[in-house]
This record gives structure tokens, C-alpha cells and sequence, in this order.
């Protein structure tokens, strides 16, 4: 494995903070908005993420960690950009569902308007990322995986946005003997509404655990080497991968190690699940 480079460094939390306001004022907007209306829901609450970058991947010596999230590598963005706070709610896609006449998902128990929307596929988030882009005039889609794990960090890099172990009362998962501090071995075994846990440094909510989150990326078995730009998403030329999509975070039915910030899965795109959900960028124009 490659020595790292020095590059890109690990900020105090008041100066990340720092550059995700002075990017909101760059911009002319709020640290944290909405655009408007969506369908008679209000639309999604946005945080804006600042320039910068950072490793994206795993330590070897994570608990953990497995080869499909190594070489550590650099990652770079040049600007701004939005992302949703939390997974989209099932009220906000079912705004959608009704105003669109998209395909309504199978229905499960877990029927709280604020839980994060579960049972649909990449298509069924691409489709309501259009819709959304179409009624409020701004451009929205899955994020890249770079985009998700930068975001996530929130200028950590540490195995959690919250450090090298996690609490109960922090990430919504199935417990474990690992990573954690104070030891507890089952979760509650569903989702908890969104925006219930603490947020990370850039006011993201559930970036650990909670639901397993899409991504634009075709899945790949380990990471080109070397710095990349983080907004373009990986493109697979090798056909069984093209259906198959990297996803994020971690959920409740997951072990802490699955929740990291570094950690990743592949699902097929056309999957739908109780524990896979999503999230979206909102593009900033330059």
C-alpha cells in the first residue's frame, strides 16, 4: 500500500464549520434551506458541503474494514454542493407518488411519515430526484460515493463522524461487541424517523446507520489509486457490475463496523429493501 500523502488535512471542528458557512455566504444562501414546495410537502432540507476533500476508504486496521474499501485515496471538490440532511422521508415521496403516479412501493407496518422512505430501487430515487428537480427548479440526484463519504466525515477522519467508537444513543444499528462505547448487542431492529440522532459536524442526520443509502457508482471490488475529482461518479465497463450500485452507511440491521464512514456494500439497482433507502445532492451553481 502506497504512504499517504499530506495533502489534505484533518481541520479542527470549528474551522470545518467555518467553511461550510463561508461557502453558504459565497453562494448567497443559508448554511441550512429548503427550495420551496414540493408536491404540497415542504421540500427537503438542505445543508450546503464547502470545497475541500478528504481519504476516502479504509485503514487497514479498522475494525472491520475490508479490501473492497482500500487503497485509501484522495479526494478532491473543487466546489459546492447540497445534500438532503437526512434520507427522504416517506412523506416527501409520497408527495411525489401522488402528484407523479410513480409505482407506489410494497407496503410494510413501518407507516411513519417521518421514518426514511424504504422498499424502493435506484430507479424509483433517480425518478423522484427528477421530479423533484422539475418542480423546484434546481437540479438534484443521487450523490457520487465521494460526495457521500466527504460529506459524511464532515472534515473527520477518524472511523465515525463522532470518533473511533460510537454510542448507543448516536447511530442506529444492531449493536456489537465493537466500536462502541458501552456495550450493547441489539439494536431495536427497525428504522428511527429521521433527523432523531445527532448530526455530524455539517448537520447531517443518520450518516451512520439508521438506513442503507444509494449512490450513482457502479460497484467495484477496490478503488482506482491515486487523487480523483469527487464528483464523478465510477462507471463500470466490466457488464456484471453495471447493475449493481455501491451503497452507504450502514443500517439497523447492520454491525457498527458496516456503519463507518468508510465502509461500503453493493446492492443491484433494482433492489428495494426494509433497510435501503437514499439521499440526494442539490447541485450549486458556480
Amino acid at each position: 500500500m502506497q504512504p499517504e500523502a499530506t495533502a489534505i488535512q484533518v481541520d479542527p471542528a470549528d474551522a470545518v464549520i467555518e467553511r461550510q458557512r463561508e461557502a453558504a455566504r459565497h453562494h448567497g444562501l443559508e448554511v441550512v434551506f429548503r427550495d420551496g414546495d414540493a408536491g404540497g410537502e415542504a421540500a427537503p432540507e438542505l445543508a450546503v458541503i464547502p470545497p475541500g476533500g478528504c481519504w476516502m476508504g479504509s485503514r487497514a486496521n479498522e475494525h472491520g474494514a475490508r479490501p473492497v474499501e482500500q487503497p485509501r485515496h484522495e479526494v478532491h471538490f473543487e466546489r459546492a454542493f447540497a445534500i438532503t440532511r437526512g434520507a427522504i422521508r416517506r412523506r416527501e415521496y409520497f408527495a411525489f407518488l401522488e402528484a407523479s403516479g410513480h409505482r407506489r412501493p410494497r407496503p410494510y407496518s413501518w407507516n411513519e411519515p417521518e421514518f426514511p422512505m424504504y422498499n424502493v430501487s435506484a430507479g424509483d430515487a433517480e425518478a423522484y430526484a427528477r421530479w423533484l428537480s422539475d418542480v423546484t427548479g434546481h437540479s438534484y440526484r443521487l450523490p457520487t460515493e465521494a460526495e457521500w463519504e466527504y460529506a459524511a466525515r464532515a472534515g473527520t477522519d477518524t472511523m465515525f463522524c463522532f470518533g473511533d467508537r460510537i454510542r448507543r444513543e448516536e447511530v442506529n444499528c444492531a449493536g456489537g461487541l465493537h466500536c462502541t462505547r458501552g456495550l450493547f448487542f441489539c439494536g431495536i431492529g427497525k428504522p428511527v424517523p429521521v433527523g432523531s440522532l445527532p448530526p455530524n459536524a455539517w448537520g447531517l442526520y443518520e450518516v451512520h446507520g439508521n438506513v442503507q443509502e444509494f449512490t450513482q457508482d457502479h460497484w467495484c471490488d477496490a478503488y482506482p489509486g491515486g487523487p480523483r475529482p469527487g464528483d464523478r461518479a465510477y462507471q463500470s465497463i466490466d457488464r456484471k457490475y453495471r447493475y449493481l450500485r455501491a451503497v452507504r452507511g450502514g443500517s439497523w440491521f447492520d454491525p457498527p463496523g458496516a456503519c463507518r464512514s468508510g465502509s461500503r456494500a453493493r446492492r443491484h439497482q433494482d433492489e428495494f429493501d426494509l433497510n435501503l433507502g437514499f439521499r440526494l445532492v442539490r447541485e450549486i451553481s458556480a
